[in-house]
């Protein structure tokens, strides 16, 4: 059972979030952001991944705290969950439209972070989130789910048709990569032996 549970306490934020990787893509979602709800559900129905998270913030300030420390806790639930990241299939891709936009992810769960972050948005909002923290998210996710993340939004012009691909992008990729691979017999993907350094 791929499963892992995260607690993460601050000043600014209280957050639980459990992951099953090899889940159905249920989702429990409540951050106090609309938008990231919708997002992240969608991170879990297209990832098959179940998804329950639970955050408090500052939000009487902003949104940037509740977002960034949400993507740490479920990097760091995905990270926990691979264990040793052993028998995995390790890349994913997706090439993901949405009518008129389209957005290409790839991933490596390499153990090694990096963000390579290529989206630009028409609009400098999305309900109340700043579209500038979605990047925030994304750079939270890959630095602690040890995961070197390319996001790449080729074209589109609605702003949340463009931010639905990157997670949904997301999902597809991160999909693929933590699928078990039958014909590894449970090696790990690295001609070094470890994913764990």
């Amino acid at each position: 059972m791929r499963e892992a549970s995260v607690e993460r306490i601050t000043k600014e934020t209280k957050i639980r979030v459990r992951v099953d990787l090899d889940g159905t893509g249920a989702c429990r979602v409540a951050t106090g952001i609309g938008f990231l709800d919708h997002m992240l559900e969608q991170l879990g129905k297209h990832g098959m991944i179940d998804l329950d998270v639970a955050a408090e913030g500052d939000l009487h300030i902003d949104c940037h705290h509740t977002t960034e420390d949400t993507g740490i806790a479920i990097g760091q639930a995905v990270a926990k969950a691979l264990g040793n990241r052993a028998g995995i299939r390790r890349y994913g891709m997706s090439y993901l439209p949405m009518d008129e936009a389209l957005t290409r992810v790839a991933i490596d769960l390499s153990n090694r972070a990096y963000l390579v972050w290529k989206v630009d948005f028409p609009t400098q909002q999305l309900g109340q989130m700043d579209t500038e923290l979605f990047r925030e998210f994304f750079q939270a996710f890959a630095q602690n789910a040890g995961a070197t993340l390319h996001v790449e939004n080729l074209y589109g012009g609605n702003s949340h048709h463009i931010v639905e691909t990157c997670f949904k992008g997301l999902a597809r990729a991160l999909r693929q990569a933590v699928e078990i691979d039958e014909r590894a017999a449970g090696a790990v993907p690295s001609t070094k032996g470890t994913l764990s350094e």
